[in-house]
């Protein structure tokens, strides 16, 4: 039979000048805190306590008193006085290789790669993956990122953007300004598997495939001075669903207030049918946004709202279960509306395309 046992660990050699100058440092009020804990696992040491006992004792772990035991048999008592150099000092990058990654991130390509990753451009700079990203971050460089972005080539954009631009910073007396659209195709979706909620260090989880149940389209007409939205959810995305929108719109607006609405270019805005019942609703102004600017209609910004906090990560076993969804999301934002506010003016906006037309016409 094999016998175990357990390992006993010699007491600490402290010399008696050492010991009396132990206990005076844990005795002291002056004495940094680190000093006198480090004091303490020494002088338990000494007496003979095994290692887990002090570690108990002293509410520490086991590696940090042997540690110290080792620390204080090699170097003797300066060791409990002072700490040891924590790491090199820094030393900052020459001018000219910080320079060299800046020049290679802007313009040129890795191989079989269309961006730089820190990793290859530290391979290809022979520094550091956390010296690259030093570098980025000092000039504001993010190749791992790219907006999409898209001029309009509406031969009228100047006319159309200060027209819209112009109600939304002056707006008219007497009036209100309506930004319309409508958000075609939206999906009732129920996830084929029930997901795992939200708990401490996990996130909540939802299967990637899902059922139909069909479609709606949401037509909304967003108050751009108070914040309150008119919608309707309608089967399809014609013109005779446009109109019984804007007849809904001309019934829940005070019928003395002037309605200036804007709009986008689709085809159906701009269908007869339409024009013959803005010819007999006088009060009804149509005011088009340029061609491929569709940032420029607030309604977009509170269709990404509803689209974010309500639509995306729900379940819908129904189209008309979605559509009450959308209806008691617009009937808590007009509980407590809070309108966009527009503040960039339309000479800044120019400025900005002509800029972007210009460098684009140097690079082809």
């Amino acid at each position: 039979m094999r016998c175990f046992m357990a390992r006993i660990i010699a007491a600490l050699v402290v010399t008696a000048a050492d010991k009396a100058e132990l206990e005076r440092l844990v005795r002291s009020g002056k004495t940094e805190q680190r000093v006198a804990f480090r004091s303490r696992i020494v002088l338990a040491a000494a007496q003979g306590m095994p290692n887990k006992q002090i570690a108990q004792t002293l509410n520490t772990s086991r590696p940090t008193v042997q540690d110290w035991r080792e620390r204080y048999a090699a170097e003797g008592i300066a060791s409990i006085l002072h700490d040891r150099p924590r790491g090199l000092p820094f030393q900052a990058l020459a001018k000219h290789k910080e320079a060299a990654v800046v020049e290679k991130t802007l313009h040129e390509k890795p191989k079989a790669a269309t961006h730089w990753s820190c990793r290859s451009m530290a391979e290809a700079s022979g520094l550091s993956k956390n010296s690259v990203q030093r570098i980025w971050n000092a000039h504001g460089l993010k190749p791992h990122l790219v907006k999409t972005f898209k001029l309009s080539n509406d031969p009228h954009f100047v006319e159309k953007l200060r027209d819209v631009v112009g109600l939304y910073m002056n707006p008219p007396e007497n009036a209100l300004i309506l930004s319309i659209d409508e958000k075609s195709q939206i999906q009732a979706l129920d996830r084929t598997q029930p997901g795992l909620p939200m708990k401490k260090g996990r996130v909540g989880t939802m299967t990637h495939d899902y059922k139909r149940y069909g479609t709606t389209t949401l037509f909304a007409a967003l108050d751009v001075l108070g914040g309150e939205v008119i919608g309707q959810c309608l089967p399809r995305h014609r013109h005779q669903e446009f109109l019984k929108f804007l007849t809904q719109v001309d019934k829940k607006t005070p019928a003395h207030l002037e309605l200036h609405c804007i709009v986008d270019n689709y085809a159906t805005h701009k269908k007869q049918e339409v024009k013959d019942w803005l010819a007999k609703h006088p009060r009804f102004h149509f005011h088009f946004i340029p061609t491929s600017s569709s940032w420029l209609n607030l309604v977009e910004r509170w269709f990404r709202d509803i689209t974010t906090d309500r639509i995306r990560r729900d379940a819908f076993c129904s189209v008309a279960q979605l559509q009450n969804a959308i209806y008691d999301y617009i009937d808590h934002n007009n509980k407590n509306p809070k309108p966009f506010v527009w503040t960039q003016s339309a000479d800044d906006i120019i400025s900005k395309v002509n800029r972007g037309k210009a460098l684009l016409g140097t690079l082809h």
